[in-house]
Parts: C-alpha cells; structure tokens; sequence
C-alpha cells in the first residue's frame, strides 16, 4: 500500500518552544523567522494547525491557573504597557528595562499568533535551587505531552519541533496507534533515543538555515 503524500494526511504541529530557542537557535547560531517556519510547515508538510507551548513572564499579572487554558496574551500586553506608562518613574532603571524586555517578548507573541500559531503559554516561575540560586522556568513538557494525546484523533501526522527524550513514550504510543511523526531539532542537541525513534523522519535545523533563517525587518 503505497503512502499518502505529504499534503493528504492531516497534520498537525507541536512546538516545544524552550527546547527549540536552547537546542536550537541558541546552538544554531541564527535566529528563525517563525513566519517562514510557518509557511514552511504548510506547504511541505501540509500542516493544519500549529501548537506553540512556551513560557512568558507576567510581572504579577491576574492570571488563573483554573479558569485559562493559556496565558491571555492580549490582556498581558495592555497590562504591561499600562505598567510602564504608570509605574516608570517609580521603577529603577533595571526593572524598567526588564518590564521593556518583558513586554517586547509579549509583542513576539502576538506575531506569532498574527502568523497563524495556536499559543498554549505558562507564566515563567521563579525558585532557588540547592546552590541558593534564583532560577527561573516554565516548563511546558506535560501541557505538550496532554495535547499531543487529546488532539491525537484529529491528526494523523504529527511534526514535533523538539529533541527532548521525555516526549518518548508519548510518540511511541502515538507512532503504535498508526500516526506518522517527524522530529525537527538541532541534531547535536537531539536526545539519542529521539534520533533513534525518528529514523529517516529525523529533520536537522542546520540543514534549513537557507529556508527558515531570520534576515531582520526590509527597509
């Protein structure tokens, strides 16, 4: 039985955006235009819809765990342009920078939502690690894992920017119950297991640095 090309499957994507900034373009060396990721996704893989799952700061924002899904990130960003027009002369230098640079990832975000991106986004957390150290996360592997299972009768290829080993059990299972997966990650950043799972579906970024690389605003 010969295999439905690309374009007659439907496909979702799943983005895990901590693993794809730090074994990607931290790594990479370049920065990805996220727009021409997306066409990319669409037109050579027939991707539907693309599931973004990453971490922002929310500088004591109201957000309910129990009432949102994901971090609302249009009401962020008016919270923090209301802060900064408000609390500026009250703020030092470097907390004005921070809420700036808080506020810039925010606008980011709203791209990638203008691009066609679906966000699942989780406030960033600080704790102190055994050293004292204040550490900051948003670890979004389990909200990931939960929608590759919830949304797993609605695709039947699934493309997965990631190579973090714990999403492995979860494709296995997905790969058992008949989907086709493709891995898209940083070959050196990769967990063994992933490179090992994903065969000849195994995508290097390296190698899509002419198609996907960020060349800054036109003027």
């Amino acid at each position: 039985m010969l295999k439905k090309p690309f374009k007659e499957k439907r496909t979702y994507c799943f983005v895990d955006a901590s693993n794809l900034f730090y074994g990607g373009e931290k790594s990479l060396g370049w920065k990805i235009d996220y727009q021409k990721l997306f066409v990319y996704l669409k037109s050579k893989y027939g991707v539907e819809r693309v599931l973004y799952f990453g971490g922002v700061e929310i500088y004591k924002f109201p957000y309910d765990y129990l009432e949102n899904e994901t971090v609302p990130i249009e009401d962020l960003d008016k919270y923090l342009e209301i802060l900064l027009k408000t609390e500026s002369n009250r703020l030092s230098d470097a907390q004005v920078l921070l809420l700036e640079r808080h506020s810039n990832r925010v606008s980011f975000f709203l791209k990638l939502k203008e691009f066609g991106y679906k966000l699942y986004l989780k406030p960033v957390k600080s704790y102190a690690n055994d050293e004292g150290e204040v550490k900051r996360k948003a670890n979004c592997d389990v909200d990931m894992a939960f929608y590759l299972m919830k949304e797993k009768d609605n695709f039947e290829r699934a493309v997965i920017l990631s190579g973090d080993g714990d999403f492995l059990p979860v494709l296995k299972f997905l790969k058992q119950e008949g989907k086709e997966i493709f891995i898209f990650s940083r070959g050196r950043r990769t967990a063994k297991e992933i490179r090992q799972f994903a065969g000849g579906n195994f995508r290097d970024f390296e190698y899509l640095k002419y198609l996907l690389k960020y060349k800054g605003k036109k003027r």
